[in-house]
């Protein structure tokens, strides 16, 4: 039975961007008679507000999309986190980082999705592990699980290539686990089998790919979708304003409407539809 989610961080409130993204997921669900699930990934720090998680669940109810099942928490998983980064370093797959953002981007000599790509620094030094970060070992990690595959349903089979990130930050010295680790985790935990999110996420799948193969996850297929954007080019994001659903909502709009003009291709003036990254990159 397929299973997909919605999984949006309560650090701000919904865009049409999020009820896009949610549509996508309870929309592909409905049509082929599965499940549609609500993930809350609040582990954020003092960014992840519960005043937001209240309003996420009635701007959903608005727009008309239910989910099934209990809501889904990341804080309530944080032992899984950790465990699985005791067993990465057991395998000698993880090394502890101190560099900073100023220090990776003087000393990076490509750049990756996320921006400079971390040269190693740490890789091969001694490092004190009291509050540093862990970082993977990609080139270790690939040695250890061969060539690896991933299927999209809109861009087909796919070769991994998580080296494009080089060696991501799984355990945060300020947080309990990465967007990668945490989020692969819990698709497993909540046996999700289609992973949608937008374009802008496509790279991040290379990683994860990987990650599943390491921690013997099974392994969903993926739907990454377009994204709206701003007139610019420019996604919809809470930092810039984008108009909140719960604004929205309170000012009387019509949710389902919303939902009947986004299904049809039909959005708001000056917001259209953009694929967001170049697949061949």
């Amino acid at each position: 039975m397929i299973r997909t989610r919605f999984a949006p961080s309560p650090n701000g409130p919904l865009h049409l961007g999020h009820a896009y993204a949610a549509l996508v997921a309870h929309d592909l669900a409905r049509a082929r008679n599965g499940e549609f699930l609500l993930r809350i990934e609040d582990i954020d720090g003092e960014r992840s507000r519960a005043e937001f998680v209240e309003e996420f669940f009635l701007d959903l109810a608005w727009l008309g999309l239910n989910w099934d099942s209990e809501t889904r928490f990341q804080s309530r998983r944080l032992a899984s986190y950790a465990e699985a980064g005791e067993r990465l370093k057991a395998m000698d797959l993880l090394y502890p980082c101190r560099c900073t953002r100023a220090e990776i981007a003087a000393a990076a000599t490509q750049m990756g999705p996320d921006g400079p790509v971390y040269p190693g620094t740490c890789r091969h030094r001694e490092v004190d592990p009291e509050g540093a970060a862990w970082r993977l070992d990609v080139t270790r990690a690939l040695d250890m699980t061969g060539p690896l595959e991933w299927i999209d349903e809109r861009a087909g089979p796919q070769r991994a290539t998580p080296e494009i990130f080089g060696d991501v930050v799984l355990l945060r010295k300020d947080l309990p686990a990465s967007y990668h680790l945490a989020a692969t985790l819990d698709d497993a935990a909540d046996g999700i089998t289609l992973v949608t999110r937008g374009m802008d996420l496509f790279p991040a799948s290379h990683v994860h790919r990987l990650l599943q193969a390491l921690l013997g996850l099974p392994v969903p297929v993926w739907h990454h979708h377009p994204l709206l954007v701003e007139p610019d080019g420019r996604k919809l994001a809470k930092r810039r304003g984008s108009p909140s659903l719960g604004d929205r909502r309170r000012a009387g709009e019509d949710g389902k409407a919303i939902v009947a003009a986004l299904r049809q291709a039909r959005f708001p003036a000056g917001i259209s539809l953009s694929s967001g990254v170049d697949l061949s990159a």
